[in-house]
């Protein structure tokens, strides 16, 4: 049995489905993702396992002990608010002892655990500041301190650094997972960032409409989508519809155009699929360089290293490409190309 389990997960506000028997297991250790856009049940989710929410059925276990009906304070789980949540009267120090102080810890206990924790986030300067006092990284990185204080079973964060600038997000990002792998505390993570969940989980569970779509590693998920939501939330995704014209050779047929796919390999000709394909992937020639399919430039953006192409599609339709900004340099808007891309790269979902 995994360490937390969420089983048969089902809950209504009213009419509206939030979570339709929803189940997963996470492990001891992991740090585990909730990854959905806006209303998909990932924060009722995380609600529910912490104890503020109650299913209408299923069951929430922890080290095999069902925990359903157990409130929030005896769960010993932490939890970390998007809003971060400071008591604005109490001093950084107060807020991440506030918890010990409840449990009755001894006051020499609460200084050394005090002391442990400003020292794990870098703020040990800070601890005599009020929370008006601190940026939001710090506000952030004292709620983490006071989530981490009573040493939870379970570490609960819930769209965490949303409220940060870009910069600030990815540095505490990488830094909430560096104390997470030296602590070794299962973590459940909610978010909506794409990007932020491939780059700190172990595994991710994606969810639309409160069902869970897929679950899996993140390389598993961005280069494997299993549906078609998970293909076009996770990253950016090419889909060209087409038709299967030879199962044996991996050849898709689309507007006239044969695509070889190799997962197209073994499914009946005349199958309506949907042909999955990373912008990065996609290989850009100049019109007379080799077959593929031909297209006209009609949008370019600079990305850093990498610049964006869309291009119009001769068949209809438009392809990404996302191709190194030194080499786009020699390309055009209106300009004709030819787009290809590897057989190997190309992923496969029936229509």
């Amino acid at each position: 049995m995994a360490y937390l389990e969420i089983v048969g997960i089902r809950k209504t506000f009213g009419e509206v489905v939030a979570l339709d028997e929803v189940t997963l297991s996470i492990e001891r250790g992991e740090f585990f993702t909730l990854l959905g856009p806006s209303g998909c049940g990932k924060t009722t989710l995380l609600r529910i396992v912490a104890g503020f929410e109650t299913p209408d059925r299923g069951s929430v276990q922890l080290e095999g002990e069902e925990i359903t009906e157990v409130p929030p304070n005896r769960r010993n789980m932490g939890m970390v608010f998007q809003a971060y949540s400071l008591f604005p009267n109490m001093t950084a120090e107060e807020n991440v002892e506030f918890g010990l102080r409840v449990r009755g810890w001894p006051a020499a206990e609460r200084a050394r655990r005090v002391a442990e924790l400003f020292d794990l986030i870098g703020l040990s300067a800070a601890r005599k500041r009020y929370p008006f006092q601190l940026s939001g990284g710090e506000q952030q990185r004292v709620a983490l301190a006071r989530a981490l204080a009573i040493e939870p079973k379970v570490l609960l964060l819930d769209e965490p650094l949303s409220a940060l600038d870009a910069k600030i997000r990815v540095q505490l990002r990488e830094e909430i997972r560096a104390i997470q792998k030296r602590l070794g505390i299962t973590t459940l993570y909610v978010t909506h960032d794409q990007e932020e969940a491939m780059a700190i989980s172990d595994r991710v569970a994606v969810l639309s409409h409160g069902r869970i779509e897929q679950i899996g590693p993140p390389a598993e998920i961005y280069e494997n989508p299993l549906t078609p939501f998970v293909a076009s939330f996770v990253g950016t995704m090419n889909r060209l519809e087409g038709t299967v014209q030879d199962g044996r050779e991996g050849l898709v047929n689309y507007r006239g155009i044969q695509l070889r796919v190799n997962a197209a390999r073994g499914r009946d000709p005349g199958t309506r699929v949907f042909v999955f394909i990373r912008p990065e992937v996609v290989e850009v020639r100049l019109v007379g360089e080799g077959d593929g399919l031909k297209g006209r430039i009609f949008s370019q953006s600079f990305m850093g290293p990498v610049t964006r192409l869309r291009i119009a599609l001769d068949q209809g339709g438009e392809l990404i490409a996302d191709i190194p900004s030194a080499r786009a340099k020699a390309l055009t808007m209106g300009m004709e190309v030819i787009a290809t891309f590897p057989p190997d790269a190309a992923g496969i979902l029936n229509i």
